[in-house]
Parts: C-alpha cells; sequence; structure tokens
C-alpha cells in the first residue's frame, strides 16, 4: 500500500467511522482516540492522551482485565459488554460493546492494544424489553385466579421494567361482575391485587395485598386520565411534576421516602371492560422510564388484563354454575319408609355431581347417585338435564339396567346438542351413574352402575363390603351395554353412594376407611355421613364430593301381604274376600269397597288375559298398594267404553278410585299396581 493510502485510511478511521476506537500503550494508557469514541466525548486530546480510563473516571476494572489478558495472551475479544455511567456524554446507564485485539511491531515486540467501543444501550434495552414480553407470556395469566394473575404482572416488571409496581383491580371485578363499558369517573372502589418492589425492605405499600378502599381520583391526574381515556401515562420526573397525583399522601410519602423519581399509569382494560389501573415507580438511580417503557409496560398490562378478565368471566360462570347447581339438586331428600338416608354434598368445583333419594312403586326406593364430567355451567346444566331424565325413567318403573341404556342414549343425544367449545376441555360428553333399587317387602337390592364406583355394604354385624357388580361403559361413550346385579340386603344395612371426588383414589384403597367408620355405627346416621365423608377428605377436595348413606329397613307382616291365586274365574271373588279380611285386621275398613273392586277387576284381568298363577298383594306404606302379578307380557291400557259396550270399563273403574296406577316389568311377567290415599 502505498504511504499515502495508508495515511488516508488511518485519518479516515479516527474521523469517520461511527464507532470508537482507541490505541491503547502496554500500560493501557491512551495513545490516540477519535472523536465517536464512548466515554471521552467531550473530552479534549490534551484531556485524554496519556491517561488511562480509570484516571478519566470510569469504573472498569472487568474491562480493564479485560484489556490486560489480551496484552498477555494475544487472543482477541469480541463484543465484550459493560454496563456502567459514562464520565460525560448521555446520562444514565449505558451499555457498551467492547472489541480489543493486541499491536505488534514486525519483529514481534507488543505496542500495546486497539479498543473499538460501540454504545449498544438501545438495543440492549430492546432486547431486554423483548425477553421482558417473553417471560411475560410464560408467567402471566397461569391461573384463574386474579390475585395470582395480578401478582404474576408485579413479579414480571420487577426489576426488569421498575423498581416498584402496584396493581389495584375494582372489587366488582373480584365477584365476577363486569363494569359498565367505557370511562371510569369520580369515585371508585379498589382492591390491591398485587405489589412487588425490588427493594421490600425500602419500599412498603399504604396498603397490604387484598385491602379495600374507595378512591376519588382528583381531575387532571395520570390516574383520571388514564382510567378516563384508557391511554396509559407518563410522568418522567416526579419531582418537576407540581401536580404530583397520588392516591393517598401516605403513599406518595413512602414512595419519595423510596426514592421513586419516575412513574407511569397503565389502565387494566380487555374487551371495552375497565378492570383496574397498574402502577410502575423508578426509584433511586435507575433511568426515568421512556416512551419505549410505556409502550412495554402496555403490552404488560394488556396480556395481564386479557387474563383477569377471564378470571372475572370465569369467577362470574362458576358464581352462577353454584346457585344453579344447589337449585339442580335436592337440599332435603325425601322421607320414606323402605330406607332412612343422610348424605354429605361438597360442591366445590361447580361440576356435575348429582345424587337422588326417588320413591317407587310398591313401597320400593331408588338410590341415585351421578356424576358429569367437567366443570362450570355446561356440566351443571347438563347434569340437571339427566338427573330429570333419571327421575322420568324411574316413573316408568324401568329395571336398572334398561335405565342406564334409555340415560345413554339421551347422554350421547346431548353431546351432538352441545358441540365443544373452543375454550373447553370437554372432548365428548360423559357421565357417570349409579342407579339402586331396594325393596323393603323382600329385601333385595337390584343395582347396575355405568362407569361409576361401586356401593359399599355395611351388613348388621358389622361387614363391610363392596357389593361386586360389573360396570358399562360411561354415559355418552361406547357401545350401550349394561347389567343388573341382585344381592340381598337385610334390614338395618348401609350402602354408601359415592362419586369419585370423594374417594380420590379407588374404592378398594379405601376400604378400611369404610370399615372404620361404618362397622361400628353411633349416634345419628347422618353423624355416620359426616364422619366418613371427614375420613375420607382430610383436606378440601379440588372435586366436587359426594356421600350418599342409606339404612334399609324391612316391611313385616302388620305392612305386607300377599297370597297366589289360581287362574279361575272365582278367583276375582276371592281376591274381594282376602282383601277385606286383611283391611278388617288393619283397620282400614273404610278402603274395603274399592280395594275390592280394584283386586275384583285386575284378578279379573289376570284370569282373561294371561295362564297360570296370579299373585296378590297388599303393601300398607305411606298409601295402600294393591298388586296383581300374572305371567302374560301383554300391558293394559285404559280404555273409555261407549254405552253400548259390553266390556273395556274395568281400569277405568279402577282409576277412579285410585290415587295413581301403573305397570312394572318383572322377570316373569308384569305386575299392575295401584295406590290410594289412607287418610
Amino acid at each position: 500500500m502505498h504511504p499515502d493510502d495508508a495515511e488516508a485510511l488511518l485519518h479516515a478511521l479516527f474521523t469517520q467511522p461511527p464507532i470508537g476506537l482507541h490505541v491503547l500503550d502496554p500500560d493501557l494508557r491512551i495513545v490516540r482516540f477519535n472523536a465517536a469514541a464512548p466515554g471521552v466525548q467531550g473530552f479534549s486530546e490534551s484531556e485524554v492522551v496519556g491517561r488511562t480510563f480509570r484516571d478519566l473516571g470510569f469504573v472498569v476494572d472487568d474491562v480493564d482485565r479485560m484489556l490486560r489478558r489480551v496484552l498477555a495472551t494475544g487472543e482477541s475479544v469480541s463484543n465484550f459488554q459493560y454496563e456502567g455511567r459514562l464520565p460525560r456524554g448521555p446520562a444514565g446507564l449505558r451499555v457498551l460493546a467492547v472489541s480489543a485485539f493486541r499491536l505488534q511491531s514486525t519483529d514481534g515486540r507488543t505496542l500495546g492494544v486497539a479498543a473499538t467501543v460501540v454504545d449498544i444501550t438501545e438495543q440492549y434495552r430492546a432486547q431486554r424489553r423483548l425477553e421482558l414480553l417473553y417471560r411475560a407470556g410464560e408467567q402471566i395469566g397461569t391461573t384463574l385466579d386474579v390475585f395470582r394473575t395480578a401478582q404474576e404482572l408485579a413479579d414480571v416488571a420487577v426489576p426488569g421494567l421498575a423498581d416498584v409496581v402496584e396493581v389495584d383491580v375494582l372489587d366488582s371485578v373480584m365477584h365476577g361482575d363486569a363494569p359498565s363499558p367505557g370511562p371510569l369517573l369520580n369515585q371508585v372502589t379498589l382492591r390491591r391485587a398485587g405489589f412487588q418492589a425490588a427493594a421490600p425492605e425500602a419500599v412498603r405499600s399504604s396498603y397490604e395485598v387484598g385491602d379495600v378502599r374507595v378512591m376519588r381520583y382528583g381531575y387532571g391526574t395520570p390516574y383520571a386520565q388514564s382510567l378516563t381515556d384508557l391511554r396509559p401515562r407518563l410522568i418522567r420526573a416526579l419531582d418537576k411534576d407540581g401536580g404530583w397525583p397520588t392516591r393517598d399522601p401516605d403513599q406518595a410519602r413512602m414512595l419519595r421516602e423510596a426514592g421513586a423519581h419516575s412513574f407511569m399509569a397503565v389502565p387494566l382494560a380487555a374487551r371495552g371492560v375497565v378492570l383496574g389501573i397498574a402502577a410502575f415507580f423508578r426509584t433511586k438511580r435507575a433511568p426515568p422510564f421512556e416512551e419505549a417503557d410505556v409502550s412495554v409496560a402496555a403490552d404488560l398490562v394488556a396480556r395481564a388484563a386479557v387474563c383477569i378478565d377471564n378470571a372475572r368471566r370465569y369467577t362470574r360462570e362458576h358464581t352462577l354454575a353454584r346457585l344453579t347447581q344447589r337449585s339442580l339438586v335436592p337440599t332435603r331428600l325425601p322421607m320414606h319408609t323402605a330406607v332412612e338416608t343422610a348424605y354429605t354434598y361438597l360442591p366445590v368445583a361447580s361440576g356435575g355431581a348429582w345424587y337422588d333419594v326417588i320413591p317407587l312403586s310398591g313401597a320400593r326406593v331408588a338410590l341415585v347417585a351421578g356424576d358429569v364430567c367437567g366443570q362450570g355451567m355446561r356440566a351443571v346444566t347438563t347434569m340437571g338435564r339427566l338427573r330429570t331424565a333419571v327421575t322420568a325413567f324411574a316413573a316408568m318403573d324401568l329395571p336398572p339396567d334398561e335405565l342406564l341404556e334409555r340415560l345413554h342414549s339421551l347422554t350421547e343425544e346431548l353431546s351432538r346438542d352441545y358441540p365443544p367449545a373452543q375454550d373447553d376441555h370437554w372432548s365428548v360428553l360423559t357421565a357417570t351413574c349409579l342407579y339402586i333399587v331396594y325393596d323393603p317387602s323382600d329385601g333385595s337390592c337390584v343395582l347396575s352402575r355405568a362407569g361409576h364406583p361401586p356401593p359399599v355394604l355395611a351388613l348388621p354385624d358389622g361387614t363391610v363390603r363392596i357389593v361386586e357388580t360389573p360396570t358399562g361403559p360411561v354415559l355418552g361413550r361406547g357401545a350401550s351395554s349394561y347389567t343388573s346385579t341382585s344381592v340381598d340386603v337385610p334390614e338395618g344395612s348401609i350402602l354408601a353412594l359415592q362419586n369419585t371426588g370423594l374417594l380420590q383414589g379407588t374404592t378398594e384403597s379405601r376400604l378400611p376407611v369404610y370399615r372404620k367408620a361404618l362397622g361400628r355405627t353411633t349416634g345419628t346416621l347422618q353423624d355416620t355421613c359426616d364422619a366418613l365423608a371427614a375420613s375420607l377428605l382430610p383436606e378440601p377436595p379440588d372435586d366436587d364430593a359426594l356421600l350418599l348413606l342409606a339404612r334399609t329397613r324391612a316391611h313385616g307382616p302388620d305392612k305386607l301381604a300377599s297370597w297366589t291365586l289360581r287362574n279361575a274365574p272365582e278367583s276375582a271373588a276371592e281376591a274381594r274376600r282376602l282383601v277385606g279380611a286383611r283391611l278388617a285386621e288393619w283397620g282400614l275398613t273404610d278402603l274395603d269397597f274399592s280395594t275390592g273392586l280394584i283386586a275384583s277387576e285386575l284378578v279379573t284381568n289376570a284370569v282373561r288375559y294371561s295362564d297360570g298363577p296370579i299373585g296378590l298383594r297388599l303393601i300398607r306404606d305411606a298409601v295402600l298398594t294393591c298388586e296383581v302379578a300374572d305371567i302374560s307380557n301383554a300391558s293394559p291400557h285404559l280404555r273409555h267404553a261407549e254405552d253400548d259396550d259390553e266390556g273395556g270399563r274395568g281400569l277405568y273403574l279402577v282409576a277412579q278410585f285410585t290415587q295413581d296406577w301403573g305397570t312394572r316389568r318383572t322377570g316373569r311377567g308384569k305386575i299392575i299396581w295401584t295406590e290410594q290415599t289412607l287418610h
């Protein structure tokens, strides 16, 4: 290279490049520098040449060690980052990228070090802001809890963006209510939902997280302006702002004592609804907030606001679901002579757990426990529909397995009516159900279950066991295939129906708890139920928990009478005679005529339409039940005979003298039953 060219290049390097260039001797004294070199801007050549960085006022221990290592080893260093304050030039902390390499003569002597310095403060801050937003995406909104989300916002912003962060949410939001769209003016009720400080021992909030206070923001303050037009406000220097806006003097005093000097007020708003406000402060030696910081704070708060609004909507739906849930399950179980019942019901998650005790014909009773998969309003309303369907199917006197088959078909239909929402965790609508029919006349218990935990049976002798019964598929999924199991239950036994929310495991694993609680029962049945539930749930459950206990009773000769009649025409008169004699023993002679008529008509129909023996039974319970059984599958139906018809009035007469009547299938035929009110 021509000497003139080399001189021109050297001159250009020290006068034109936008990066700083330093030439240092072996003692790290500055030999030459250019005007763009950060840290020496504002110094004259005579003030710099021959002096070290430390002489100029730098605190550069890390840089000094790096340069000496380059001198000693000859290994170049690229983009060594230094963060500190410059003696002259831009105020505040600056970030410099330093690159250095050793200078050597042609004979190998070390001449010094050449170092380039670039001020990357803005790029560094932009990168930090991007990292902050990335962390916010991971850490804000992890739960549907307003307090947790507000605190996550404060934790993410400190110390990456601010030294102190306060998050206040409208108190109505905590209850799931939606404030009116638009700005908030005058008086508002706020609840402190989140607070964080880089130095908690130096900065304390005048309000603890959870405190409620009524605030009246003065007109023209950043708080009022921010809540009015839903835009953030920046006060770069609090001490220079004559109208320092504070929510109360105590908080302003604390912030001044802590050295707060810069402030941002950012509204919490989502979907056009104001939810609260977040305040950001910088204290002590931190640089004032800039417009770029306002943009980052707005992004953080917007993310948190959406999560808080989701939490608010969840809270509202959860509250409505719990209110609906309470109205869809019985608050008091009906009294029944067949069983004594008690229950513990903990609807903690607005789920689809339900229970029922349904009176059936023939003094029988149905015990039901069910659970709809999922939580929220959809699970609760679906539970209400299934519970209503079970009650309707039970009134049809369907056997347990057939009832579950129909309930399975209904659940599939409901699943088609309610396709999964985008924000719903349901893939397919499913439910479980356990249906038990207990007959106090013979102590039989017939049950069937669809994916539900089996019942536990405690016998009077202290034996406690699981009622082993095959389980069919959960309702709404798979092919409908259910079987019924019949077991004999002695009088005084206790049947325990529960759901998975109560068990927190399998029934087998919790059987020792049942044995301890049910093996030696003392006190009332409700006391036993409460004690068993407490034993099964040592800690509050995460899902709805249900426990239903039923202590069985039996009908003796004072409430039950049964006969077997021949399939012959004279059996109608025999039925009238037998019924009259038994009613006289029971002191129910006022029902002699009507019950005799009912029995004779039903027996006559059995003789006419069936073969084989005919069963006749009277049950004195809350009502007087008369049952006639035959082996025919033909279902009787009520007819309105014309005046010139010779027959067809039998069931019509029966219906006139009864409170209710119906037919139920048996394994050998059918039973026609009637009920009359006892005066």
